[in-house]
């Protein structure tokens, strides 16, 4: 690929996220995830294998009809240096999936970027276990470096839900020289888990990273919680305007300590679901748009169907 993504993202108005694949992959596949790296060892199966691919391949469709450029990532949250050696894998665990991805990537006949999938060390929910700013730039840097090697366009980290061990993240992150995006956990009182508010968490790593993200975002959020935390007194300025750019939506307005662990999928109607995306990336200039939890290729197709509109 001869443009990389920062200068993509200078270019483009609107790319396109994958929208659910670990909730997917358990109720329409019924396939059961490793329990120290979840989602990451299913390269390693045929049904695992056919069932990724199935998905993505419905996503790229989708990026291919509204000719939207797209990003994908790993389903390597959970697979750290830690977690891996508990499952008895090894470092190869991470290049069979960038591997894999990339070899959907050169059949998609679409501009598509891989990203290497991260996450904190403890719950992204509530904050339990996470890492100082030290302990993550180390814990984090093993995996960000296996990355590196398997070749991956960019880093992303999702869903973290405190200021310090984002900090570190995004210093083992910048170490690479990839661009990278971070993902926070955010509530509707505009904070992050810890009680950082947004603007604080922005304005703090990328002062404090040797090369800043290529953007903050959302996922695992409903967007109406999104706007409603971007709403708050201090987090309307010109450092979340311009560098808060993307969600990765749920379909349940449900809080994260709510949604957590229910036992039926909390879903809306595709239409509705874009409509309330649309409406961030208007108003809020949102660059990157995909699903999580309770979205499949419907919702999708609604919301990229109605960013072409507005391309």
């Amino acid at each position: 690929m001869e443009r990389n993504l920062e200068q993509s993202f200078e270019e483009n108005k609107y790319f396109l996220m994958e929208g659910a694949i670990g909730e997917r992959i358990k109720r329409e596949y019924h396939l059961s995830l490793d329990e120290h790296v979840a989602l990451a060892k299913l390269v390693y199966t045929e049904e695992g294998k056919n069932a990724l691919q199935e998905i993505w391949e419905q996503y790229i469709g989708i990026a291919r009809r509204y000719q939207l450029p797209f990003l994908a990532t790993t389903p390597t949250r959970r697979a750290n240096k830690e977690r891996i050696e508990r499952a008895g894998e090894d470092a190869r665990v991470i290049a069979e999936n960038v591997k894999f991805l990339r070899d959907i990537q050169l059949n998609s006949g679409i501009e598509m970027y891989i990203g290497g999938l991260m996450g904190c060390k403890g719950d992204a929910y509530t904050g339990a276990g996470a890492l100082t700013r030290q302990e993550a730039h180390v814990f984090h840097s093993w995996q960000a470096n296996e990355f590196l090697k398997a070749g991956v366009d960019y880093l992303y980290a999702g869903i973290m839900p405190t200021l310090f061990e984002s900090i570190g993240m995004a210093e083992a992150m910048a170490d690479t020289g990839l661009p990278y995006i971070i993902s926070l956990t955010i509530q509707k009182d505009g904070r992050l888990i810890d009680g950082t508010m947004i603007n604080d968490a922005i304005e703090t790593i990328d002062h404090m990273a040797n090369k800043k993200p290529l953007c903050y975002m959302a996922n695992c959020v409903h967007p109406s919680i999104t706007e409603e935390a971007l709403s708050q007194p201090f987090n309307r300025n010109d450092t979340v305007k311009e560098r808060f750019l993307g969600i990765q939506a749920n379909t349940s307005p449900l809080p994260y300590k709510e949604l957590d662990h229910q036992p039926d999928l909390k879903t809306t109607d595709p239409e509705p679901f874009a409509d309330s995306i649309i409406h961030l990336a208007k108003e809020r200039k949102f660059k990157i748009i995909g699903g999580c939890c309770g979205t499949d290729n419907r919702h999708l197709e609604a919301i990229a169907k109605k960013l072409a509109a507005i391309h």
